[in-house]
């Protein structure tokens, strides 16, 4: 099993790639617990140097995803209920025929960082997933929420609420068309991008990726200071960037803890998406 000769990354980063969407996808088998092949294996099946076998295992290793023992190996490692970066297991999601992504929070900024890089494999065709479902549950940031709000006397701001709405606006607005020109171009069969809006202020992220992996983090709420529109405000806002996410990933059967929160967190979202959520052509 050679690497792609036309991937511009280095092999490294080619070969830790690939297990990290066997280890994420358990493709290759690896559940929590399982022994990795070992480095001359690994180094003959990728055709690389030991050396890039062990740059890539450091990778690996540094998410959490395996953990290497002295004299016995390295071993796929239990990842439920750890903090963890959502981009490579966006990455892993994407070699899926079928890729679904569910986000509920503030205003999917993160989400539209992350997935530039499965995007641009798919445009480049290192990667060929038949279809791509987005569906993004946002605020009303036209009504009034929890926050943004000012300091002085939590006062609703409206300033504030059409400063949310832009950013929602823009970073919903921008995964929409990446991933629906993908369609456009042929690149994928089907390409969709939902996006519905609720009355409730986002106090939280969650991420559900292809039905199996749930990413959830707490915002929290910092005072900012700031111009906008030619005037001077100091209010509470969510620091999103700042948010630690922990992931549950669904393990053998349907009785794993990982198994049930996932269930559960899809269950949530969908209640929500089908019951007060609604369409704003606006904010999509």
């Amino acid at each position: 099993m050679s690497l792609d000769p036309d991937d511009p990354r280095p092999p490294y980063q080619q070969v830790s790639s690939v297990l990290r969407a066997a280890i994420l996808t358990r493709k290759e088998g690896f559940v929590p617990g399982d022994k990795l092949p070992s480095g001359p294996v690994l180094a003959k099946r990728y055709g690389v140097a030991r050396g890039t076998v062990d740059k890539a295992l450091d990778l690996l290793r540094g998410e959490g995803l395996i953990v290497t023992r002295q004299g016995s190996g390295s071993f796929v490692r239990e990842r439920t209920e750890r903090p963890v970066g959502l981009r490579p297991h966006l990455e892993a999601a994407f070699e899926e025929p079928a890729v679904t992504i569910d986000f509920a929070g503030f205003s999917s900024e993160t989400l539209y960082s992350a997935m530039q890089e499965p995007l641009d494999k798919v445009r480049s065709g290192r990667v060929a997933p038949e279809s791509i479902t987005v569906r993004l549950l946002l605020p009303d940031a036209t009504e009034p929420m929890g926050v943004p709000v000012s300091v002085d006397g939590l006062r609703d701001e409206e300033a504030l609420r059409k400063r949310a709405h832009n950013i929602g606006v823009t970073n919903a607005g921008g995964i929409k068309h990446s991933v629906e020109v993908l369609a456009e171009y042929g690149l994928v069969k089907s390409a969709r991008v939902e996006v519905r809006v609720h009355r409730a202020s986002s106090l939280f992220k969650l991420y559900i990726l292809n039905g199996r992996e749930a990413f959830f983090g707490f915002y929290p709420l910092r005072e900012r200071t700031l111009a906008y529109e030619g005037q001077s405000y100091s209010f509470f806002d969510i620091t999103g960037k700042d948010t630690t996410l922990f992931t549950h990933s669904s393990g053998p059967d349907d009785a794993s803890i990982g198994s049930q929160y996932v269930q559960q967190a899809q269950r949530w979202f969908d209640s929500v998406w089908d019951t007060i959520a609604y369409e704003r052509e606006a904010q999509a």
